[in-house]
């Protein structure tokens, strides 16, 4: 998109209206200066990522009343300009009395204020900063608009929520340049002061709030090896010619994205290998390369062989058990990376550049794009995760059935409830989850920590162990009371990782939520089940439960009952329950 001009960006976005089923992402846009052509940036980069926005901009400089008319979006943007706000003094900025600067800084906080009050349950809010980069400051004195503008910031920084990003927008105007960012004509004609080329950059900049929210943050990133993870190929090379080296001319590039997959390992995402290579000589140069920082204990899955990538990537997917559009491929190969464009293009692809120096920067640009930035203790062990069940995996082998295998594991569960500790992995697992997710509802940590605090709402968590090992949060259930029937509860969510599928955690779970709701005075229980492209193992899974089907509606949803006193939950005798629900 960065290269593109405006009217190819609507000939794209145009193409792509009604390509995309699923529920629309409600987007509201307040300002107090003109944004025409943000809708359509932003629309275009939405549907490049497979989300249907509904994109509502709000009336000019009518931000406070707007926090209240568009509150219930699912995300709200806010164009706070400092430019708009000085032009509306009638005085020089810069000459302004003290008590007519303090009066103007204190009604900015209290509209701030009451933007965040009316936003509060909002799911997902991003403010832009205010700057002082518009005007002509003074390189030695502190300007008295840089003041107004630092305390305008720091109050932004003290009062905002867990629901709200902040935005340093100096930083964007540095990476494309001031000039490249405003045009002073248009602001003046028709106070519109952002450029096109500010606004790809900003919707580039937010990208990861709406792909987190909408559950579209990658999960793995495989790497090629030869001129991708060392300068030089091994095959030819020999382990002593490969260069990787912190020191060398070219290696230190080499090392400095090595060092980059090891930080990404600790911070939970999957880091993987797939090259076509002989798999001693790869091993090799991991256990024994003097320069090499990338250890099998940072790699969790790798094809090394001579099949095809396509086939290997999906082979990858498959046994990780994620969807193959959570995965990040990077390879030097022009050839390779055509090759899964064409035949698995739901695989982001990362081509080495010509330019090695911009190796590093391009690695960590779509990092930060496309990965979870928001460590917990679950994603910094998640490597060890995976390995774990690769062991539980190769352990079936010695047994002649699958009720005696899943016995031997010995699962112990721990269900908590509304437990605050626990908001920001849970509201992760709902942005992340699909395969065992039966409405796939995504919700923001604010809006988890408002359920929470909601009596109509319970909030179970659910942790999992066995003989190899803690696996952690791996279950979440929402319920809610029904507004017009106190007497039924509804399961707004239910969803499990993909780490634990298929060892009938699922009906202890249910049970224990079920037991826990009926003591709580409900009588009967609601839920749908709403299929998606990635949820489809689940789609009996409430008949399977017990609940009666009372409602099909065409293919977009199932509609489900229970009489709790009839309840008989399913009998698994090898999963303990280490505590009653808290």
């Amino acid at each position: 998109m960065e290269n593109l001009k405006y009217t190819e960006i609507l000939q794209l976005n145009k193409a792509l209206v009604g390509t995309i089923q699923s529920k629309p992402y409600e987007i509201g846009v307040l300002s107090n200066v003109t944004v025409n052509s943000f809708e359509e940036v932003l629309e275009y980069s939405c549907r490049l990522n497979q989300i249907e926005p509904k994109v509502e901009i709000g009336n000019f400089d009518n931000i406070v009343q707007d926090s209240v008319v568009l509150k219930n979006k699912d995300l709200i943007i806010i164009f706070y300009d400092v430019l708009n706000i000085v032009d509306q003094i009638s005085e020089f900025f810069e000459d302004l009395e003290e008590e007519k600067y303090n009066n103007l800084k204190n009604k900015l906080f209290t509209e701030i204020d009451i933007i965040f009050e009316n936003l509060s349950n909002t799911a997902s809010v991003i403010f832009n900063s205010f700057s002082s980069a518009y005007y002509n400051n003074n390189n030695v004195q502190v300007s008295k608009i840089e003041t107004f503008v630092k305390e305008l910031n720091a109050y932004l920084e003290q009062k905002k929520t867990n629901n709200v990003s902040i935005v340093n927008i100096d930083k964007l105007f540095a990476h494309i340049g001031f000039k490249q960012s405003i045009d002073y004509r248009f602001y003046h004609s028709s106070k519109a002061p952002y450029t096109f080329a500010f606004f790809k950059n900003y919707v580039a900049a937010i990208k990861t709030v709406f792909l987190r929210n909408t559950g579209k943050l990658k999960k793995a990133i495989i790497f090629d090896c030869d001129n991708t993870l060392w300068k030089g190929v091994i095959g030819e090379d020999g382990i002593e010619g490969i260069d990787m080296s912190p020191t060398s001319k070219s290696g230190k590039f080499y090392h400095l994205v090595q060092r980059i997959a090891v930080f990404l390992s600790k911070r939970g995402v999957i880091v993987g290998l797939c090259s076509k290579n002989n798999d001693q000589d790869v091993l090799d140069v991991l256990r024994n390369h003097k320069d090499m920082i990338l250890k099998e204990e940072h790699i969790v899955i790798k094809k090394v062989n001579w099949v095809d990538k396509a086939s290997n990537l999906r082979a990858i997917a498959s046994e990780l058990n994620i969807g193959i559009d959570s995965l990040v491929f990077v390879d030097d190969s022009n050839f390779e990376i055509n090759l899964i464009k064409e035949q698995v293009p739901e695989i982001l692809t990362i081509q080495v550049p010509t330019a090695i120096s911009d190796y590093p920067d391009l690695i960590l640009k779509n990092i930060y794009t496309y990965f979870n930035s928001v460590l917990n203790s679950d994603d910094a062990k998640k490597t060890e995760l995976y390995k774990q069940q690769f062991e539980r995996e190769n352990s079936k082998t010695a047994f002649n059935s699958i009720e005696g295998y899943l016995a031997s594991l010995e699962i112990q569960l721990t269900v908590v409830k509304n437990d605050k500790v626990h908001m920001q992995r849970i509201a992760q697992l709902t942005q992340k989850t699909n395969q065992f997710n039966l409405t796939t509802y995504r919700y923001t940590e604010s809006q988890v920590d408002h359920f929470m605090a909601d009596k109509k709402h319970e909030v179970y968590a659910m942790f999992v162990k066995d003989k190899f090992g803690d696996i952690g949060l791996t279950g979440v259930c929402i319920a809610k009371e029904d507004e017009k029937d106190p007497k039924n509860v509804i399961l707004d969510s239910l969803l499990m990782s993909c780490r634990i599928i298929g060892r009938n955690i699922e009906f202890v779970f249910v049970s224990h939520i079920i037991k826990d709701l009926a003591n709580k005075g409900y009588q009967t229980l609601t839920a749908d089940y709403i299929p998606t492209k990635k949820n489809a193992q689940v789609e009996g899974f409430y008949d399977k439960v017990g609940l009666s089907l009372i409602e099909n509606i065409d293919v977009t949803k199932k509609h489900y009952s229970l009489n709790i006193a009839n309840f008989e939950p399913k009998k698994v005798d090898y999963i303990k329950i280490n505590t009653e629900l808290v």
